[in-house]
């Protein structure tokens, strides 16, 4: 998956933002820093897109319709199986 690098740099100014006026020096470095871990977290993860998720829950539904259609076929062969 791509990483979302603006929710990364999101995520990362929100913590920044939350650093007292007095350690204002460090910020910059800081958010350099929490990029860092939150890519390399993120990554770690395996995630997915929403959309790559959507089709494979359509394909998901697709099989699913599938199989219950083969499943009734198969029922109603042996079905007729057994009558013979």
């Amino acid at each position: 998956m791509k990483l979302n690098n603006k929710l990364i740099d999101d995520v990362a100014s929100k913590i920044s933002s939350g650093i007292p006026d007095s350690l204002k020096t460090i910020a910059s470095e800081l958010e350099s820093n929490c990029k860092s871990v939150l890519r390399a977290s993120f990554e770690k993860l395996d995630l997915v897109t929403r959309e790559e998720f959507d089709i494979q829950k359509e394909v998901l539904v697709k099989t699913r319709l599938k199989l219950e259609q083969l499943e009734k076929k198969v029922d109603a062969l042996i079905a007729k199986c057994d009558e013979q």
